[in-house]
């Protein structure tokens, strides 16, 4: 089985094929940077799909929707290829019902993952431009009222930047520990069928 799967949950999905003996399963990550254009999602799926589709009994794809507005599953109908449930990966990190919970909580949350919390200064904070024009900080984030941090694990130096972030920000900050549970249960069956 191959798993097409997003970048920036790499390095989940790996831990959790060591810890699960998936051994039949190979993945091969995608950039993370094609989330700042989800068009370009749709576009490396396709390809990757079409060079690989008729060397592999089953193929996955490990994306939520990803901010493209169901043109991925447009891709994925053609090819008859599932992905991860979801608008993105709060909501399998979370799982939905969490995911969901916690939006009702406080409808103005921003939410990082373990991924997003290393790479925030590159992503976010130079990514939007707020290095070289803090004066749009309120512009972005003026609606929001607290950070959530949805963590994959238990690491106080991520923990400690989460909390940086969450000041750089002005926004309160609020840890929520998912641990890799809410995603082990959103694979696909195949994969949990021929663990061994």
């Amino acid at each position: 089985m191959l798993m097409i799967a997003c970048g920036a949950i790499a390095k989940e999905l790996v831990a959790l094929k060591e810890l699960n003996g998936w051994h039949n399963l190979q993945i091969e990550c995608l950039p993370a940077d094609l989330h700042n254009a989800p068009a370009q999602i749709v576009r490396a799926v396709r390809e990757r799909l079409t060079q690989v589709w008729d060397r592999y009994d089953l193929v996955f794809v490990a994306y939520a929707d990803c901010g493209t507005a169901g043109a991925l599953d447009q891709v994925l109908a053609e090819f008859k290829v599932e992905r991860l449930p979801g608008a993105h990966c709060y909501e399998f990190f979370a799982s939905k019902s969490e995911f969901d919970a916690l939006c009702q909580e406080e409808l103005g949350s921003y939410f990082l993952t373990d991924f997003l919390v290393r790479h925030f200064d590159r992503l976010v904070w130079r990514g939007l431009g707020l290095d070289r024009h803090p004066e749009l900080l309120t512009s972005y984030f003026g609606n929001y009222r607290r950070l959530v941090y949805l963590a994959q694990s238990v690491n106080p130096t991520l923990l400690g930047m989460a909390q940086q972030h969450a000041r750089q920000l002005g926004l309160e900050f609020h840890l929520r520990y998912t641990g890799l549970t809410p995603l082990c249960n959103a694979m696909p069956q195949p994969v949990i069928l021929h663990a061994t």
